[in-house]
């Protein structure tokens, strides 16, 4: 069978996800590349595959394992896999997965230990970061508050690495809302803030209890009103003299150290 070209009715209609509104409409994004599409097919709901003959021949074990799964291969050509891609070199491997947000309420079901709570976050890159930081120190879900960036968003699933399919996701544009949840779960909520109160260094004692983490938008930071609803605002200690951290790099210090503290208190128990 000839390869599928990008303007086969399949090729175009995946080719729309690549735009947020159509995502939402069809409930379905593109998660490109080895190791997102190696992810997705180990733990998502995948409803098929493009593949251009060059990356087949790259990466068979991933296409055996479609197979496996009853998912459609279908060989497109080099065209239709540029189109199908966001990025300078597309690797010609591209899944059409189901979204994966789920309610509020199911992120904080059980009561989660650790939360990473970012608050209108606006680049993508960054909210994958967020996404593979939480994944990596183990934290139970990520909630997209306010005005944020789509996780599914081609960028960001490459930037999490395959994390936006390890832990759940939600998105809530009310951040009233979601500071009501996260209270409501009895949860901690802490705010980085350059004048916090409480430096992160004698945090401990905070850090050992469940804590949603609230972490500000890349330009402005958080709202001056969310900020004041959370229960403490910490700020990172600079020792050097750099004028101040980027979110990704904050949010990575914070997660890490409530991290810390948690599992050291884990080992402690009898």
């Amino acid at each position: 069978m000839d390869p599928l070209t990008e303007r086969t009715p399949r090729v175009v209609s995946a080719v729309k996800l690549l735009r947020t509104a159509d995502r939402r409409k069809a409930g379905r994004f593109l998660a490109e590349g080895e190791n997102s599409v190696g992810e997705a097919l180990a733990t998502a709901v995948v409803h098929e595959v493009f593949v251009t003959e060059a990356a087949a021949a790259r990466y068979p074990d991933l296409l055996d394992s479609a197979h496996r799964r009853g998912v459609r291969v279908s060989t497109v050509t080099e065209r239709a896999a540029a189109r199908l891609s966001d990025t300078v070199t597309p690797p010609g491997l591209v899944a059409v997965c189901d979204l994966l947000d789920v309610p509020l309420a199911r992120a904080l079901t059980p009561p989660p230990r650790l939360l990473a709570v970012p608050v209108g976050i606006a680049e993508p890159g960054n909210a994958g970061t967020v996404i593979r930081v939480a994944d990596a120190v183990g934290a139970d879900a990520v909630v997209l508050a306010g005005d944020s960036v789509d996780p599914h968003n081609g960028k960001c699933v490459r930037a999490s690495a395959g994390s936006v399919f390890h832990l759940p996701l939600a998105r809530e544009r009310d951040t009233g809302t979601v500071l009501d949840a996260l209270a409501a779960a009895g949860l901690q909520v802490l705010a980085t803030a350059a004048d916090g109160e409480v430096d992160l260094d004698d945090a401990d004692e905070l850090l050992a209890a469940p804590t949603a983490w609230l972490f500000g938008n890349e330009a402005h930071g958080l709202d001056p009103a969310v900020a004041a609803r959370a229960d403490h605002r910490v700020r990172i200690p600079i020792r050097g003299r750099a004028e101040s951290l980027n979110l990704a790099t904050a949010a990575s210090i914070c997660l890490y150290a409530s991290a810390r503290v948690q599992h050291r208190a884990d080992r402690a128990v009898p």
